[in-house]
């Protein structure tokens, strides 16, 4: 039996996790659903960020769908990101960004990419201090090993998907060691891979105009932490932006869906949260983690088709409820 760990966090997750929760009982009328808490109204409550119960939870399951989270802006004694303690808790050192035209909502036709990030290292590893009292240091931490991880999996992923390249982005002519580690490392995996024809790099800053002057030119992006936060922020303008952004984090036989978007309370509790980035979500976690293309197409092909009847004007004026129930009967 399938289950699922859900993981509303704060703001609007709590209201469009349980339409993506919806769409995927409609999929798998079987789906054992666990909820477990984290985030920031989480610490305010418990004293904990994401409880010892949560991470039991994501384990038992295998697989999860986090909402969003709302963090300080300022240090707070004991807070730390939830979903980056997920991530490294649960050794979830892949995230996957796809970036695509959608009906309507982008404004150019036939983008289809995907960002590979490595989630597990580089400026996010949280090593912060203070160098007296006029001085903030951060380490940036990179290994061969997960950046060999990372590759391997752009290599299994760009097989399924048929790609015609895959894009190196660093910064190695400023960072020699640490981005010229990350670069030889994926090069090396890709080429033992037999995908060395499809490699070409790019610096971080040349892939950033690129991303806005000519998106048809990438395929997969692969890239270190800091980098691919931004860069799949950008990139999805062309998707329509943030409230059609979704993502999933992967590690070794476990995966968290999460959206993009963030917590945005400023339109909490007020019904009008876009759920599409959520659902796209949880069609990532049917694809790439429990290997059901078929049902992630229909899921996606859902979405479309809503975007389609509703039109643009109507879609600005879609409350969270329209938006379920147009997608769920297309399901």
């Amino acid at each position: 039996m399938m289950r699922l760990c859900v993981i509303p966090g704060d703001g609007i997750g709590c209201e469009v996790v349980p339409v993506a929760v919806g769409a995927l009982m409609r999929l798998l009328p079987e789906l054992q659903v666990i909820e477990a808490q984290a985030g920031w109204d989480c610490f305010q409550r418990s004293g904990e960020v994401v409880p010892a119960a949560t991470l039991a939870a994501m384990r038992e399951c295998g697989a999860g769908l986090f909402g969003a989270v709302s963090s300080p802006t300022r240090p707070v004694e004991g807070y730390r990101s939830a979903i980056l303690t997920l991530r490294q808790q649960l050794g979830l050192a892949v995230n996957l960004r796809p970036v695509r035209s959608w009906p309507l909502v982008s404004p150019r036709a036939g983008i289809d990419m995907l960002i590979l990030r490595e989630n597990s290292e580089g400026l996010y590893v949280g090593r912060e201090s203070m160098s007296g009292p006029d001085k903030a240091i951060a380490e940036r931490h990179i290994s061969r090993q997960a950046s060999e991880r990372i590759a391997g999996f752009a290599a299994q992923v760009a097989r399924q998907r048929s790609a015609r390249r895959i894009t190196l982005v660093h910064k190695a002519n400023v960072l020699p060691l640490t981005c010229g580690l990350f670069r030889d490392s994926c090069r090396q995996i890709l080429t033992e891979q037999g995908l060395d024809h499809l490699v070409d790099e790019r610096l971080v800053d040349v892939a950033a105009l690129q991303l806005v002057e000519r998106p048809d030119a990438f395929d997969i992006l692969l890239t270190t932490n800091l980098f691919g936060d931004i860069l799949s922020d950008l990139a999805c303008y062309w998707s329509g932006g943030l409230g059609m952004a979704p993502s999933l984090n992967l590690g070794e036989g476990i995966a968290l869906a999460e959206p993009v978007h963030g917590s945005a309370p400023d339109i909490a509790g007020t019904g009008q949260a876009n759920p599409l980035a959520a659902l796209l979500s949880a069609a990532l976690l049917l694809r790439h983690h429990w290997a059901l293309p078929e049902l992630a197409e229909r899921l996606e092909s859902a979405v479309a088709a809503t975007l389609e009847s509703l039109g643009s004007l109507e879609l600005g004026r879609s409350t969270t409820l329209t938006l379920e129930r147009e997608v769920l009967r297309r399901l």
